[in-house]
């Protein structure tokens, strides 16, 4: 989605912010003002303002709000445990609810005409792949220490040498599945919206597409999610 439509830069560009008509400015202040990168602070925004305004004052007999946040963090930290058991549940949920919140605010709000997903760039993507990826293996250490390494072995001595660069590969292709297959759903969806609402937008024909797009905002959120408690988990289980 080109920049000129996107509400946030042409205030930026209104207030004499150095927007960059490019993915990435080339100064500090253009990368710092990219369509990516200021969604991504409006997405962060909402995720601090929204539970604020909603939940009020925790009481023993929840209201509407309370009890709305409720269902949510249950229904996740459950989710996380039928997983990755009670205990690694408890441990990841901080970081693993971090992503679900924001991962499925981001992609919902491109679907606003004058707004974007931050997750339809890469670079938003491929940044939350590598902290679960770092972290996957920062649990492995953790949990298993330098015996962690049984994880790439296999479970034949002889068999090491095929094993290895297999598992190695395999652990690699990680951040390209992760990160694109997020990236390619969300931006498919930010320029089909985009192509319909020149098209034919008084008309309703992004009508179907928007409904869609939330359906495939969800789904890709808790695929991520459901993707990094996997991964976690084999990082905390024996080798086998």
């Amino acid at each position: 989605m080109e920049h000129p439509i996107l509400f946030i830069s042409l205030l930026l560009e209104t207030l004499g912010a150095p927007v960059p008509h490019t993915m990435v400015g080339e100064t500090l202040a253009a990368k710092l003002s990219s369509p990516h990168m200021t969604y991504t602070w409006l997405v962060m925004a909402f995720l601090i303002l929204m539970p604020k305004l909603t939940l009020g004052k925790m009481e023993m007999i929840p209201g509407k709000g309370q009890n709305f946040w409720e269902a949510i963090i249950d229904g996740l930290e459950g989710f996380m445990a039928d997983n990755m058991g009670k205990d690694g549940a408890k441990m990841m949920f901080p970081m693993l609810a971090t992503f679900a919140f924001y991962i499925v605010v981001a992609n919902m709000v491109g679907l606003m005409p004058g707004f974007m997903s931050p997750t339809s760039n890469l670079n938003v993507t491929l940044g939350c792949t590598l902290i679960v990826f770092v972290t996957t293996h920062i649990l492995g250490l953790k949990f298993h220490g330098v015996g962690y390494i049984k994880h790439f072995l296999g479970p034949i001595p002889w068999l090491i040498p095929l094993m290895f660069p297999i598992e190695v590969i395999s652990h690699l292709a990680r951040i390209l599945s992760l990160s694109i297959r997020l990236f390619g759903n969300i931006m498919a969806k930010e320029t089909l919206l985009a192509i319909l609402f020149m098209l034919a937008g008084a008309y309703f024909a992004p009508l179907p597409i928007l409904c869609l797009g939330v359906f495939v905002s969800i789904v890709q959120a808790l695929v991520f999610v459901l993707l990094s408690i996997l991964y976690f988990s084999a990082a905390m289980e024996h080798a086998h």
